[in-house]
């Protein structure tokens, strides 16, 4: 992902906007897109800032807060799988997949590993 234009190209711009140039020639001069201009003149027009906005992660995982104690408690309880769990989460009205929930106990560490020892059955 491309990094956002510093502030100070930001604020030249508009201090040649500002000094009468067109938007055209300022593109040309700083070798950046005019549409960035006229976008900067409306960011400053409106939030009095050059500050370029948040990148990357604008959405809150499903998975956290209450939920994600839940699934903690839930994996500490007993045996698990990812399908089992995706079950019980779509059962609580949480919308989720194998894949979701795999990257979250991933994330937390959590596993279940079988003891094949245990789940042999006795042949007595």
């Amino acid at each position: 992902m491309t990094r956002p234009y510093s502030e100070d190209l930001r604020e030249r711009a508009l201090a040649r906007f500002d000094a009468g140039e067109s938007i055209r020639s300022i593109g040309a001069a700083l070798k950046i897109s005019p549409s960035c201009v006229s976008k900067w003149r409306r960011l400053k027009a409106q939030t009095g800032s050059l500050d370029h906005g948040k990148i990357g992660g604008h959405k809150k995982p499903r998975l956290s807060g209450e939920v994600a104690d839940w699934l903690r408690e839930r994996c500490g309880s007993g045996p698990f799988t990812t399908r089992g769990l995706t079950a019980e989460l779509q059962a609580r009205g949480i919308k989720s997949d194998r894949r979701m929930v795999w990257a979250f106990l991933h994330a937390e560490g959590l596993s279940f590993k079988k003891n094949r020892a245990a789940s042999r059955a006795d042949p007595a």
